[in-house]
């Protein structure tokens, strides 16, 4: 079903106009819109960096510093301006698995070090292109069962039971439960003074919402969600000593007594085993799977942006090595590009990657000045927030407008998110890419199309004249057309000889033309029929 020509496929995200005019996206001009999104990652970023490390068998703070390293090389270096990295759930079993196969954690740093080296090298060979061949469908269902996922696994810990670490996302759990029975284990484990701070934090939440409400909004939702749950609780100490949360439902950072004390918490990687097998086998494993998931991560946060920007996957692969080098050689965790903080810091308005930059310096200061302050959070308030963000990424307009554009794009969607929410989020992606690639292969056409140049007032016109079959194969060749076409021009896309276009496609040419206005390019889509397509955020 035709939408208007002048309607754009992702509406502007809450907080975020979506822009009609060229809009300054220098870093420091968007300094108020990034330093209160950096605030929200840090609050969703810290809990999520202690239940990782906790799972994957490291040193608690472990996970703290790949938050800081990711916050402060991987986003000073990286081209993604929305995306922010940090230890992933997705490799916590590999970890765990990799430090008891090699017998010291120290030894295991040697090989994220090396898994650095190979990002690298794997960004040097433009490895990173693939990016360009993922399936729309199965990003947009990775984002909505990315949502589903934070809603039922911070569910449990809304009504104050913490018994499961923060930031899993697998279905079955290493305490033999799974996404389900747990929630069924915490509505008859409930603590009322969790609910009590869990639904005033969702309230809070959703009215800052409200365009009524615009004035207050200077102070971001989630700051006053974490200093309300903080004193609700310091309250039950007082007033309820019954509904009063210990220290289990709490932030559990580590806390030195002196500054001195920091260095104990800092391990060096052992390299004396660095050419073993067994130590060459993590790194690569870790390379590879590290890799697959920030590109994964990147595509879908564009796919968020408001302004249209596409990030580079190449670069991003390097910065994400330097970032894992560093991380490893100070005794951090392998980093990724990872969703949940992407799309938080999407969802709290963040413009560039000063937002990732911010949020790894509140890490360090948290760990510097405030770490008992800190410690101080309900776990009840911190759930509210990605409970909130998961609603943003799984939307019923999202379910609608993938339905609306057809069986080839609904069916991988689907299954992807189904696969997800029952395995976890690599296992998901590779069912789903299989699934999509069945589609693509159905529509295995060739993907020729014209390029004409001609003069024009404005100093030159391109006409770009698409065949008459048009495959999701074509994905790549196209994207990598619009990206090089001349700014100051004038670009027609006439698709009237076209019996069928890709999905895909169409996303492409609507992206760039909503995009365009950016390089003061004028683009008129010819004979195109318009993607019916809703938010996916």
């Amino acid at each position: 079903m035709p939408v208007p020509e002048n309607s754009a496929e992702h509406p502007p995200i809450e907080g975020v106009a979506h822009p009609a005019r060229p809009v300054d996206l220098r870093r420091r001009a968007n300094l108020k819109h990034d330093l209160p999104a950096g605030l929200v990652v840090f609050l969703v970023a810290l809990p999520l960096c202690l239940g990782i490390s906790l799972a994957s068998g490291a040193p608690l703070i472990a996970g703290v510093i790949a938050g800081i390293v990711a916050g402060l090389v991987v986003s000073t270096l990286s081209h993604s301006p929305l995306s922010v990295s940090g230890p992933a759930a997705g490799l916590t079993i590999i970890v765990l698995t990799a430090i008891q196969t090699l017998g010291s954690y120290r030894v295991f740093l040697a090989a994220v070090v090396l898994a650095g080296v190979f990002q690298i090298g794997l960004g040097l060979l433009k490895a990173g292109t693939i990016a360009n061949y993922f399936p729309s469908a199965v990003i947009k269902g990775m984002l909505a069962a990315i949502g589903l996922v934070l809603i039922l696994k911070q569910l449990p810990h809304a009504l104050g039971y913490d018994e499961n670490f923060e930031g899993d996302e697998g279905f079955f759990q290493v305490d033999k439960e799974n996404t389900f029975s747990e929630i069924a284990k915490a509505i008859n484990s409930i603590s009322p003074g969790a609910v009590i701070i869990a639904v005033l934090s969702l309230a809070i939440l959703v009215a800052w919402t409200r365009p009524k409400l615009k004035r207050l909004t200077v102070v971001p939702a989630p700051l006053l969600v974490v200093l309300l749950g903080a004193g609700l609780n310091a309250l039950y100490s007082v007033a309820a000593p019954s509904l009063k949360l210990g220290p289990k439902h709490l932030v559990a950072l580590p806390v030195p007594e002196t500054f001195a004390d920091l260095g104990n918490y800092i391990t060096f990687p052992d390299f004396s085993r660095m050419l073993d097998v067994k130590v060459l086998t993590v790194a690569a494993t870790l390379a590879v799977v590290a890799s697959i998931e920030t590109l994964l991560s990147v595509e879908a946060v564009d796919k968020l942006d408001p302004f249209k920007r596409n990030s580079a996957p190449n670069r991003e692969l390097k910065a994400q090595g330097v970032g894992n080098i560093v991380s490893g050689l100070i005794g951090g965790l392998p980093i990724t590009a990872v969703i949940v903080r992407s799309s938080a810091n999407v969802n709290a308005g963040g413009r560039t990657q000063a937002a990732g930059v911010a949020h790894g310096v509140l890490l360090l200061s948290s760990v510097l000045l405030i770490p008992a302050l800190l410690n101080r959070i309900p776990l009840a308030c911190l759930a509210a927030v990605l409970i909130f963000t998961g609603s943003k990424l799984a939307t019923p307009a999202l379910f609608k407008s993938v339905y609306r554009a057809g069986w080839d794009q609904f069916v991988p969607f689907v299954v992807t998110v189904v696969a997800i929410l029952f395995t976890d989020l690599l296992k998901g992606i590779g069912i789903g890419m299989v699934v999509g690639v069945f589609y693509v292969l159905r529509a295995n056409y060739k993907t020729p199309y014209f390029y004409h140049r001609e003069a024009h007032p404005r100093g030159e016109k391109i006409r770009l004249v698409l065949s008459e079959h048009v495959s999701f194969l074509n994905k790549a060749s196209i994207l990598l057309t619009l990206k090089h076409l001349p700014n100051d021009s004038v670009v027609e896309i006439d698709g009237s000889s076209s019996e069928y276009i890709d999905h895909d496609v169409l996303e492409i040419l609507q992206d760039f033309k909503a995009g365009a206005v950016q390089r003061n390019i004028d683009v008129e889509l010819k004979g195109i029929r318009q993607v019916v397509a809703g938010p996916a955020h």
